[in-house]
């Protein structure tokens, strides 16, 4: 039994404000929202349909802006699955979400992609000493921001509602347990010191 459409039927339409918001390019506050931007979130689907949502982060402006139209997204060191990297190859189309902390609003672009080495574009895009290992290179085709009720909700910057990480077991016993290993991997700190020296 399909219920979607009846379920769909119960929102009301967007208002013409939330329509007309979506623009083609990079704009001034888009690319001040960028240059601010330390995280994102890349939306990404293979050609078989499955998506991937993989985090990209680094300095404020780890996104680089080349003009209006154009935004460069260096990939640096990781586990190596590059899910993300494979699906552009595929299916070239891509979606970013660009938080700034603090900041309750957030920024979506979308765009189609291409898969770069790391000195193709003539730019020196070191980061924590080293460079990046490729670059996904997104030409635009909408951007516009979102508004903050959801970061409002979740109070995600709220200092009081940060979770304390002993209330929950360290990703080495989560791998442990998922990859069904019988010998322990490296505590929480040792594992965290050891993910800061690769960065």
């Amino acid at each position: 039994m399909d219920t979607a459409p009846d379920v769909l039927a119960a929102y009301r339409p967007p208002s013409q404000l939330v329509q007309d918001k979506v623009i083609d390019h990079l704009d001034r506050h888009c690319r001040a929202f960028i240059a601010l931007s330390p995280f994102a979130t890349l939306a990404t689907a293979g050609p078989d349909g499955w998506p991937d949502v993989s985090p990209r982060g680094g300095d404020p402006g780890f996104a680089r802006v080349l003009d209006e139209r154009t935004l460069a997204v260096p990939d640096r060191q990781g586990n190596n699955r590059v899910d993300s990297l494979r699906n552009t190859v595929g299916n070239p189309r891509a979606a970013l979400l660009f938080f700034v902390p603090g900041f309750e609003e957030t920024l979506k672009v979308f765009g189609t992609t291409t898969l770069v080495g790391p000195d193709d574009l003539g730019l020196d895009l070191t980061e924590f000493g080293r460079p990046p290992r490729s670059v996904l290179v997104l030409t635009v085709e909408r951007a516009y921001f979102q508004c903050g009720k959801a970061v409002m909700r979740s109070g995600l910057w709220n200092a009081d509602r940060q979770v304390e990480r002993s209330t929950f077991p360290s990703l080495g016993e989560v791998l442990r347990d998922h990859c069904g290993l019988s010998t322990p991997l490296p505590g929480q700190e040792e594992m965290r010191a050891e993910l800061a020296r690769e960065l």
